[in-house]
């Protein structure tokens, strides 16, 4: 059997992600980072119409019904709008705050916040980080106290993308003690009475899409938007960050490949010392370096992707190739700008823009630490 298992309805699944990408989000990757901000709104109904914001969901949601495989060729796909913000933003609807609603929501969650978020009526984000704690998720401190059939939510999330333009957002709160066992999941829709969105983080990357900091005082929201059962919000989250994770492995595999490209491109068209920079040993050498290690990272991804496809854990592996790709990744761009010389130091060229998007790879969804001590103990030491 080929491996990986990519077929004629992928390649067409690729080909109409790569004309979307080019039409309608490439032209614009300058300009979007400048603005700070991109159409969400609009670029989302675009791709709900192709059929894009739920490609691995059940028919009856709204969703394409399709595999992990399938989703795969799509983010193989994005990448080539060369914005890492965009993409992000994206994957955040897509793989980060609806999944958990269609495993563990109410048929009427799912019916309420499904079909409008795979027809790109209705934005979704995931509010986990607070100013106090990002990877030390038993830490939360935003409070959802109980008042007869509603929740009262206070606090403070931040660096949440997507929140300043969601419709709704997966949030983590304390509905019980301290620590992990004290954490529930909430579907919290943002035009809630006491819900407001602080000035923009100014960052060094992902520019496109504001990471917002969010205030939450006094907000009421009905208990009947608990998703799965009260103070299990923690093993929830841990489970959902294993499809953000994967995918994190696969947007920095697919980044890598498209800075390789344009880095060969370059080589083959700048001369230096009478011939182009691909004649020189140095670069040939390095360029195939980084090729084989890209290869090396893709086959992680891959093996950790049809490991989760088959309904295995796959903790370990996805760990393993968020890790290896996201570390890999800030070694590929430092590398592609260094070819481009001065060049690349400017923003003619789109790997400065990669060298900034990059860095939050090893950060996001869990950091390398964070992974290294999760491969550790599927390990068993």
């Amino acid at each position: 059997m080929a491996f990986p298992p990519f077929t004629e309805e992928h390649a067409l699944l690729r080909k109409t992600v790569r004309d979307f990408v080019e039409r309608e989000l490439t032209p614009h990757r300058k300009e979007w980072d400048d603005a700070g901000e991109w159409p969400a709104r609009a670029m989302f109904k675009k791709m709900a119409d192709l059929g894009l914001l739920g490609i691995r969901f059940p028919t009856r949601w709204g969703g394409a019904g399709l595999d992990w495989w399938a989703h795969a060729a799509m983010v193989e796909e994005l990448a080539w709008a060369r914005n890492g913000g965009v993409t992000m933003s994206i994957f955040v609807h897509t793989d980060i705050s609806t999944p958990v609603i269609a495993e563990l929501g109410t048929d009427a969650q799912r019916e309420e916040f499904l079909p409008a978020a795979f027809a790109g009526e209705r934005i979704g984000a995931l509010g986990i980080t607070e100013p106090g704690c990002g990877s030390d998720v038993a830490a939360i401190t935003t409070t959802a106290r109980s008042d007869g059939d509603d929740y009262v939510i206070d606090g403070a999330k931040t660096f949440i993308t997507n929140g300043a333009f969601a419709d709704f957002i997966l949030l983590g709160v304390r509905t019980g003690g301290p620590g992990h066992s004290g954490i529930s999941l909430v579907l919290f829709p943002t035009d809630t009475k006491g819900f407001s969105v602080g000035k923009p983080i100014d960052k060094l990357g992902t520019r496109s899409v504001d990471s917002s900091l969010l205030h939450f005082d006094g907000c009421r929201v009905p208990k009947r938007y608990l998703i799965g059962r009260e103070n299990a919000g923690f093993t929830y989250i841990m489970k959902n960050f294993q499809g953000e994770r994967l995918t994190g492995a696969l947007m920095a595999t697919s980044g890598m490949e498209v800075q390789l490209h344009d880095a060969m491109a370059y080589a083959r068209e700048r001369h230096a010392f009478g011939r182009p920079l691909i004649g020189f040993q140095v670069w040939r050498h390095k360029l195939a370096e980084l090729l084989t290690r890209l290869h090396a990272g893709k086959m992680l991804a891959y093996q950790a992707l049809d490991k989760l496809q088959s309904g295995e854990d796959a903790t370990r592996e996805i760990s393993m190739a968020k890790l290896y790709n996201g570390d890999l990744a800030q070694v590929v761009a430092y590398e592609c700008l260094q070819l481009h010389g001065g060049y690349g130091f400017t923003e003619e060229y789109d790997i400065a823009r990669a060298y900034r998007d990059v860095r939050i790879l090893s950060i996001g969804g869990g950091a390398s630490e964070v992974m290294k001590e999760i491969i550790a103990k599927y390990s068993g030491f």
